[in-house]
């Protein structure tokens, strides 16, 4: 366990510029709006903004104000954010992000968290693969590997019992704390929890236009993920040596997957990016999809997949999330749901997008998961 500091070269940025400048372009595609992907127009505002605009040694002393770590766990290097509250009856947290996000989602998010009331002792992870954490050499880096490694980041920061949360990836690794470690659990908030509908139950209206919607996703959005799940090194060479086919890969579903192309801010995307493109973790991300989305995906199918998991249990739907289940889904996979909160504003990076949300509804959570 050590302090770690950011440090990228001069070189490094220097170098992502020219390639940027070097940059050779497709032609336009045949439609004017997002059903082929990012229009050429957009790319090339966010990569001349990336080239000229945008201030990575900002970001870089901002960003180095956060305390940070490194801890060595089953081989490898883990980066993580750590900031203590400075109030005594603060609660362990750990919080977990997934992918196109970063440890990036949740900065905004510390300040209220360890600082309200209730309090949480924050600590954010980074993925094995991605941002600073290191890269697996070998396969078996599972959602479940992922979250027994995070058990044992808990474990060398001396927090006992903690709450497990997260969105996306950090869904289903939180999920696997509570499969694995249940006693070392004060509880789970999940943003949203994976449940599929559950038996013998005839869809509501609601629940009816959540299924179409995840049908729609998965038809026309979702190729991005079967990429990721059978040719994860062949997209990462383009990810890890092109940066304008890094914004459009990942920038796209930073535009497409929130409440509104505005939902995050320029600067927000170009951090995001540069942190993906500083690190190379283009190809090393995309790797867990190969490792884990076969099983995670039939959590969205079957009811019985998992579970039920017996730990209390917060819940928060962000409106437009997808996928979005409905609270009886959630009932059936996770019996001791404790809070279930629908913010009126947000998407899938719900800490991101809205970070007053997000923290009130963890303190929420917290009172109902301390109360269980």
């Amino acid at each position: 366990m050590r302090p770690f500091r950011i440090d990228i070269p001069a070189a490094d940025v220097h170098d992502l510029h020219h390639r940027l400048k070097q940059t050779r372009w497709p032609t336009p595609g045949t439609t004017r709006d997002f059903s082929q992907g990012l229009p050429l127009e957009l790319v090339q505002d966010l990569c001349e903004d990336w080239a000229h605009g945008y201030d990575w040694p900002a970001t870089q002393a901002r960003l180095n104000e956060i305390p940070q770590i490194t801890a060595r766990i089953d081989g490898l290097n883990i980066h993580a954010l750590h900031v203590r509250s400075p109030r005594a009856d603060a609660t362990p947290l750990i919080l977990t992000h997934g992918w196109p996000g970063s440890f990036l989602e949740f900065e905004d998010v510390l300040a209220p968290l360890t600082l309200g009331d209730p309090a949480f002792h924050v600590i954010v992870p980074s993925l094995p693969g991605y941002g600073f954490s290191d890269q697996p050499t070998e396969p078996g880096w599972g959602v479940r590997r992922i979250a027994r490694v995070w058990v044992q980041l808990m474990t060398s920061l001396h927090y006992t019992r903690f709450v497990a949360a997260g969105s996306d990836w950090g869904t289903s690794i939180s999920t696997c704390i509570g499969l694995q470690h249940p006693q070392r659990l004060l509880g789970l908030h999940l943003i949203p929890p994976l449940a599929a509908p559950a038996p013998g139950q005839q869809p509501t209206p609601a629940e009816a236009a959540a299924l179409a919607e995840l049908a729609e996703r998965s038809r026309d959005a979702s190729a991005y993920s079967e990429v990721h799940r059978t040719r994860p090194q062949s997209i990462g060479y383009a990810l890890t040596d092109s940066p304008a086919a890094l914004a459009a890969w990942i920038g796209e579903k930073l535009l497409t997957w929130t409440d509104g192309t505005e939902a995050l801010s320029r600067r927000q995307i170009l951090d995001n990016l540069s942190l993906y493109w500083f690190t190379r973790t283009g190809a090393s991300s995309a790797r867990l999809y190969a490792e884990s989305i076969a099983e995670v995906g039939s959590w969205f199918t079957d009811p019985d997949a998992i579970g039920p998991l017996t730990v209390p249990t917060a819940a928060t739907v962000f409106p437009r999330e997808v996928p979005r289940p409905s609270r009886r889904w959630v009932e059936h996979r996770f019996p001791h749901l404790v809070h279930w909160g629908e913010p009126l504003h947000g998407g899938h990076f719900g800490a991101w997008e809205q970070p007053e949300l997000f923290a009130a509804e963890l303190r929420a959570g917290l009172r109902a998961l301390l109360s269980a």
